[in-house]
């Protein structure tokens, strides 16, 4: 595995609490200045869920990060050491419980044409 991305999704659920601005201007930056440290890490990705699939739907996920790094092992480096400062803010910003998932990139593109990873 060349590429792995650590998504935390928030299900979307009424009446839930998710806070943005600390998200955005407290909780994240402190996550990439502590993970960005391990030369494992590649990125990181925020994103506000703005719709679903049919017009007019609520997103499945309110929010979503997607860390990318070199591998599980190497995300797990970065993360353990750090998991309980981490963890513990989540309180500031939600009362929502992450569906955490761990992905094989098998395909990445930002410009240009889509090139496979290597396998």
């Amino acid at each position: 595995m060349d590429t792995v991305k650590i998504s935390i999704l928030y299900p979307n659920q009424a009446d839930a609490r998710f806070d943005f601005d600390f998200y955005t201007r407290r909780h994240m930056p402190r996550s990439i200045e502590l993970l960005s440290m391990h030369p494992g890490y590649l990125g990181v990705s925020v994103e506000r869920g703005a719709g679903g699939a049919e017009p007019d739907s609520p997103p499945t996920y309110i929010a979503m990060c997607h860390f990318t790094f070199t591998s599980v092992e190497a995300f797990l480096e970065a993360f353990l050491p750090h998991a309980d400062e981490l963890q513990g803010d989540m309180s500031n910003y939600t009362d929502i419980v992450p569906v955490i998932q761990f992905n094989e990139v098998l395909m990445s593109a930002t410009t240009g044409v889509a090139r496979p990873s290597s396998a």
